[in-house]
């Protein structure tokens, strides 16, 4: 990879695997909150992204991205055609995310790209492979034939998650493709999308009513600081 041109943005089709031996997977619920994201939420995007490691940053991108080429891809997303889905922790912030990307000239002939990235305070929770089900059964109602994943043949993660999937992976040298031959849409599946929609919905809902209230919570305690400090004062 060392002869890549870096000076091009980066692509959105590979993924971010852990960049050392990650720990144990812990429990987690059958149901993971996902939550379609869109133009405004650009900001927190580039933020979880100028957020990976360098070596996190290689495997996703397929080069050494640097600041301004992450930038420049947060960028150039367009919302109106492709698709990002974000997991949120309770603060808000965006821990992991998804791409499902429509290039013109894959669009035609049936297919669509994946990539994802995940935090790493949050890997070990299978969050890479809930999102690959949540954008694949989006394709899947989309009309999408065919999911591909572009990556690097050294992003293991990235690849299990795509075999684990049913997925055919071919190896290029350097590089390696997978794709994903998906089903024609059916009530089920939008049923399953709808359902998941509102699950992520109501969950940054919440989340969101529970950090304006520990806001007002704190602006309570200030006040009361302030009033104890100036009853002090005044009474020394």
């Amino acid at each position: 990879m060392a002869d890549m041109d870096t000076t091009k943005p980066p692509r959105p089709e590979s993924g971010t695997p852990a960049t050392s031996r990650p720990a144990p997977a812990r429990p987690h619920s059958a149901i993971v909150p996902i939550r379609e994201i869109g133009a405004r939420y650009r900001e927190q995007v580039a933020r979880h992204l100028l957020a990976l490691p360098p070596q996190d940053r290689y495997l996703r991108f397929g080069y050494a991205a640097n600041d301004q080429q992450i930038q420049q891809y947060v960028d150039k997303l367009d919302f109106s055609r492709d698709q990002l889905f974000g997991i949120f922790n309770r603060k808000l912030e965006l821990i992991a995310m998804a791409h499902l990307a429509y290039p013109v000239e894959m669009t035609e002939a049936g297919f669509a790209e994946f990539g994802v990235s995940v935090a790493a305070h949050a890997r070990g929770r299978g969050y890479g492979s809930r999102l690959f089900e949540r954008a694949a059964i989006h394709a899947v109602n989309d009309g999408v034939k065919t999911l591909y994943i572009h990556a690097l043949s050294e992003n293991t993660a990235m690849l299990r998650i795509a075999r684990n999937a049913g997925a055919e992976v071919e190896r290029h040298g350097s590089e390696s493709e997978a794709h994903l031959t998906l089903p024609e849409a059916s009530f089920s599946s939008r049923l399953g999308e709808l359902f998941a929609d509102q699950v992520g919905q109501v969950d940054y809902w919440l989340k969101a009513e529970v950090s304006r209230a520990r806001g007002m919570l704190a602006t309570v305690q200030e006040v009361r600081g302030a009033v104890r400090e100036g009853r002090h004062k005044s009474g020394s």
